[in-house]
């Protein structure tokens, strides 16, 4: 990998003392609360419902008073319902796709857009990015976040910016080659989509400019991190967020510590909670993680529930928390015969497996009144010449594995190199054909 930059703060805040911290959240914390609740019918009628005024927090504790707000509470007030301030005021709008067929829609005034810039200048600071390097923005423009919430952050910190979007990944291929850019921001998944690429055209992806990769929209292993960096030499840095908290850039990891994202607990205040009870656990244990935000005009959430299992661990390279790797989200949790089984557990299996691609798909379908479970994988492209009985072997070992350390039972099937969907965005990693 390339040599580490010192990743000394972009900021002071972020080496502040816990109780300066605390301080400025318990501060932020008490205006947002009341910001919503007098400028959001929504959050009025649900506070009051739940018997709670924003004059009820007096301490950091007390926001477990207040109720949570879910994805559904967008939906039922689509499109701007849930905006603080007036529409004029309202400068941008981005949405996330939802299953319903209506999108989650989010709002930013302009102090919104400046405070998410400087995050995710932040961001890509910590994880090595200096004023002056070239960056390479692969997450897609428009609606969804990633793309300009990448772009704007980069040009805060002083970046020169390639605004190349996901898909066209030969051209992604060329303009890494011709602009020799010093980092890349796109999806974990579409980066080894593009080493595909390099391979295709005869190219070691070791050979280009890049020396540091900001990977997010989706979870992943440390064995794709591995995968990622030996297969391009360059530190794999894991940065996390989501539209209805900011877009990018709500967490990221510092390039020396590579040990979890930091959370940026002066915007957004991070709680970890039963996903079945409601109950805030402590710190370090495995829960759903909720936010609040501290900073947010145009769009304050208020506990909202991201239904991402992860923990929060203690501070190493900055003062504020950190995020373990999201293991699941508690809404796509797979039961299979009884089974609580998380897409990325079978990842990272797949990838323990030295002749398997990062590419996989799971299909999910009832066979009679039993689940049934394929796991559809690739061969490397050095593995392509493989006989049927290599094929075969690798794929029993897998099923194996997936049996020992799961506890399921699956079919596995490698198809032909190529032959799996690729993403440009986040991958579609489970097809699920059980009745609802």
């Amino acid at each position: 990998m390339s040599s580490k930059p010192q990743s000394r703060a972009f900021e002071a805040i972020e080496t502040a003392s816990r109780d300066e911290i605390a301080a400025l959240q318990t501060e932020r914390l008490r205006w947002s609360l009341r910001h919503a609740y007098e400028n959001v019918p929504h959050y009025r009628q649900k506070f009051d419902a739940h018997g709670v005024r924003p004059e009820d927090f007096a301490s950091l504790e007390d926001l477990a008073k207040f109720p949570f707000t879910t994805k559904q509470d967008l939906r039922d007030n689509y499109p701007f319902g849930m905006f603080a301030v007036p529409r004029e005021k309202v400068v941008r709008v981005h949405a996330s796709s939802g299953t319903t067929g209506k999108p989650t829609v989010v709002g930013y005034t302009q102090r919104d857009i400046d405070m998410w810039a400087t995050v995710m200048a932040r961001s890509i600071h910590a994880g090595g990015g200096r004023p002056g390097d070239v960056a390479h923005v692969g997450y897609g423009y428009g609606l969804f976040t990633g793309g300009l919430g990448a772009h704007y952050g980069a040009e805060r910190l002083g970046c020169t910016v390639i605004p190349m979007s996901g898909g066209q990944t030969e051209k992604q291929v060329q303009l890494i080659m011709d602009f020799r850019p010093d980092i890349i921001m796109v999806t974990p998944s579409y980066i080894l989509n593009i080493a595909d690429e390099f391979k295709r055209q005869g190219i070691d992806p070791k050979s280009t400019s890049l020396r540091i990769g900001l990977f997010g929209a989706e979870p992943w292993t440390d064995q794709m991190r591995q995968e990622i960096e030996s297969t391009f030499g360059i530190d794999a840095i894991d940065i996390y967020g989501l539209s209805e908290v900011i877009g990018p850039g709500v967490a990221s990891e510092c390039i020396e510590s590579k040990d979890g994202p930091v959370l940026w607990e002066d915007h957004f205040y991070p709680e970890i909670i039963d996903p079945n009870t409601g109950e805030v656990l402590p710190d370090g244990s495995q829960g759903e993680l909720v936010f609040t935000s501290l900073t947010k005009e145009a769009l304050p959430v208020i506990r909202y529930r991201t239904r991402d299992l992860t923990r929060l661990l203690p501070p190493t390279s900055r003062s504020m928390r950190r995020m373990g790797k999201i293991t699941g989200r508690s809404d796509d949790m797979l039961i299979i015969r009884g089974v609580n089984v998380f897409p990325s557990q079978i990842e990272e299996l797949i990838l323990k497996q030295p002749k398997l691609s990062a590419h996989y798909l799971i299909d999910v379908w009832r066979d009679g009144h039993l689940d049934a479970v394929a796991v559809n994988v690739e061969l490397k492209p050095e593995f392509q010449y493989a006989t049927a009985a290599e094929k075969e072997f690798v794929a029993r070992d897998l099923q194996h594995h997936i049996k020992s350390y799961i506890g399921i039972s699956t079919s596995v099937r490698i198809a032909e190199i190529g032959g799996i969907e690729r993403s440009v965005g986040k991958a579609r990693r489970v097809i699920d054909k059980r009745p609802r």
